[in-house]
């Protein structure tokens, strides 16, 4: 029964698109309208993506009546984008032309014809009632309901001004607030355009073969199983695995990457990748809503809905800055006229002004600019933050500790040395790889490739009376000859007089260096020495450097390997702290104990073995996101290129962003107390207060698209 209801509940939950959204009051306002439509169970606005998801029964009619009063636009999320339009030529934007038009005929006007003359005045009140009636509408909705918000502001000013004959200062704050308005849309959208770029990215058909027949299918038509053709210069639609050709893709769209991988048979193929060369037949493994791609839209868009630290701090707030404002004004207005014989007129004008200056626009939306635009960017890049919070908590981080193995290191071993007594190399690694080829161990697919580098056959020799020495290594007849290959210490057991001095040396020299050592040799003698080590990766060197040039006070690896091993990686890498023969619940100890000493760690891992070393963590990164479901789950942060070189611009961008979060809060309030002190001395006019409050909320969102400038 609770299984057919959670079906209904599905069923009835739907995401929409909204087009119009100028500030954070207006989509709160929006969300509570759509919650009291008829049929509706719940509903949630994120601001950020420009969406709402409702659950119940409701038609796109009735959610655009909601919206009536910012002339919401809405569709369905899975219709394609509608085609941008440009900003000068918005329907929005007309009213502002011809309201600007007659204000400065009206100016001009009334210097030839005088201050009290009808004629300028009428132009004047038609200037005020084109620019501003939605925002007089508005505004006396919310002065019925006492929500004192921007629109119910502005409208006791403009209003007030018109009262005390003001008209012209009123006609130059509507077209001012207008033009804000009209720029606060328009810097917005730019804000998110970043998300809509990452949904135009894979193509919304794909040429498919079913059967013997091939066909244009509509992504959301194609199932999984289906053979997908991909020719050269398309797009992937979909995520699958190639099961026919070979060709160069470039995966910057995904994973961030600058630099083409070739992909062959067996290879996972991302939706919304380029194919550079050759003609490839994938296979479906993934409907549209499941690729990788949809789960990165889908992961931005929760990230930016998401509440940082700082724009809670505002929230709270705004919450009691507005009403004390009101009371301010209202007290400017009634106590100089009543008490000390000032001017009615004069005051009530200087309250009028408060209240304009005083609106909260400017700081109410100083966040969430900045971490839309910044995730935005991230994703771009090909790095998933999952959050306004967490890129807060990555701009404050001081220490870094690092998995070892599949992070610094490639986590695929390779064979580094091959030393031999008096003997032919290439002889030797074929009779280690023939018989390793029966091994289970780890170490033995790295002879093989080894072998197969060389171009050795090794499948072809003949084994005999393979046996595997628990915990030691593997013997067997090779042409009538037993061969043992194995650790050092199965040799000091098989040999009569154990391992030759010299040869210790060598094994010695070699582990090191962080290398494992494995000996092929008979019951007699040693024959070779074979290194096997998991390589560092290029990049790990140069981020560890660029990060402690960043200001990372400490940078930590941890390793389940021994000492030796670790030391000597860690050297080469230049870590400052190395941390070896460490389980997973040490790894999760250690964190735990780095966040008591130093508050602030990032743990980074490949998002499986190191769960919960990364849930412990301030921020959680995990490494190769990209079709990769348990990193982009378990991490606070994904590198979707399986790449360490993203991290340090992930740090700067996180930096950066929490700077200009500081900047746009200062400069807000700051701005707001210059302009009141401007009421003391009676400096503060209607327009210059309009003009502070606009200018403020204008630059603050300019500030925060400086964000999308930044690159790696």
């Amino acid at each position: 029964m609770s299984e057919q209801k959670v079906k209904v509940n599905e069923q009835e939950t739907k995401t929409y698109r909204v087009q119009g959204f100028t500030c954070t009051d207006c989509a709160k306002k929006f969300e509570t309208n759509v919650k009291h439509l008829d049929g509706i169970l719940d509903a949630k606005v994120n601001f950020g993506a420009s969406k709402i998801t409702v659950t119940g029964k409701t038609t796109i009619e009735s959610l655009e009546s909601a919206g009536a009063f910012e002339n919401l636009k809405v569709r369905d999320d899975k219709e394609q984008r509608v085609e941008r339009v440009a900003f000068w030529r918005q329907k929005e934007n007309f009213k502002v032309y011809i309201a600007t038009f007659l204000l400065i005929s009206s100016f001009f006007l009334r210097l030839q014809l005088g201050e009290e003359h009808i004629i300028p005045i009428i132009g004047y009140a038609a200037s005020i009632v084109i620019g501003g009636y939605s925002l007089f509408i508005k505004g006396l909705k919310n002065l019925v309901r006492l929500n004192f918000d921007m629109a119910t502001l502005m409208t006791v000013a403009i209003l007030g001004a018109a009262a005390i004959g003001e008209w012209g200062e009123g006609a130059v704050v509507v077209i001012l607030f207008a033009i804000s308005e009209a720029l606060e849309r328009y810097s917005m959208d730019k804000a998110r355009q970043s998300i809509e770029s990452l949904m135009d990215i894979a193509p919304k058909e794909a040429l498919i073969r079913r059967g013997n027949k091939e066909m244009m299918v509509h992504v959301d038509d194609i199932q999984v199983g289906d053979v997908m053709i991909v020719k050269p210069g398309q797009k992937l639609a979909m995520d699958g695995v190639v099961i026919k050709g070979t060709s160069t893709l470039n995966q910057a769209a995904i994973t961030g990457e600058s630099v083409p991988v070739t992909k062959t048979i067996d290879d996972e193929v991302f939706a919304g990748t380029l194919n550079e060369e050759g003609l490839l037949e994938v296979k479906v493994t993934k409907r549209v809503e499941d690729s990788t791609l949809s789960k990165i839209i889908h992961l931005v868009e929760e990230a930016q809905a998401e509440r940082a630290p700082s724009q809670q701090f505002v929230d709270r707030f705004a919450k009691y800055y507005t009403p004390g404002i009101i009371v301010f004004a209202l007290l400017l207005v009634i106590v100089p006229p009543l008490f000390m014989g000032a001017d009615w007129s004069e005051w009530i004008y200087r309250g009028l002004a408060v209240l304009v200056v005083g609106c909260p626009c400017a700081l109410v939306i100083s966040t969430p600019v900045s971490i839309v635009t910044a995730i935005g960017n991230a994703a771009k890049n090909g790095v998933l933050i999952k959050g306004g919070i967490h890129l807060e908590e990555t701009g404050g981080l001081k220490v870094i500790a690092f998995d070892k193995t599949g992070t610094l290191t490639k986590g695929v071993p390779a064979v580094t040395d091959i030393v031999t007594f008096n003997n032919n190399e290439e002889e030797l690694l074929t009779i280690t790889a023939a018989i390793e080829n029966g091994s289970q161990h780890p170490l033995a697919s790295a002879i093989m490739r080894k072998a197969e580098e060389h171009g050795l056959n090794f499948n072809e020799v003949l084994i005999e009376e393979f046996q595997s020495i628990t915990g030691k290594g593997v013997k067997a007849i090779v042409n009538n000859q037993l061969y043992y290959v194995g650790s050092p210490n199965l040799f000091e057991e098989v040999l009569p007089k154990g391992v030759k001095a010299e040869i210790k040396e060598s094994i010695l020299n070699l582990q090191t260096q962080g290398k494992t050592v494995m000996v092929l040799g008979t019951d007699k003698e040693v024959l070779s020495l074979i290194a096997v080590a998991d390589e560092i990766r290029e990049s790990s060197k140069e981020v560890i450097r660029k990060l402690h040039q960043a200001g990372i006070e400490k940078t930590v690896m941890l390793t389940g390997d021994n000492k030796r091993t670790a030391e000597a990686i860690g050297k080469q890498v230049g870590v400052s702290d190395i941390e070896a023969d460490l389980l997973p619940e040490d790894k999760l100890n250690f964190i735990k104990e780095l966040k008591s000493k130093h508050y602030k760690v990032a743990m980074v891992g490949d998002g499986v073995n190191d769960a919960p070393a990364l849930a412990a963590s301030t921020v959680g990164v995990a490494m190769g996101g990209a079709g990769t479901d348990t990193a982009l789950e378990t991490a606070d942060i994904a590198l979707m290129s399986d790449d360490l070189s993203k991290l340090p611009y992930t740090i700067k961008l996180s930096r950066r962003a929490l700077t200009i979060i500081k900047q746009n809060i200062t400069f807000s309030l700051a701005i707001k107390a210059i302009a009141l002190l401007l009421v003391i001395p009676g400096w503060l006019t209607l327009w210059l207060a309009i003009f502070a409050d606009m200018g403020a909320t204008l630059l603050v969102t300019l500030n925060s698209l400086r964000l999308l400038r930044i690159k790696e």
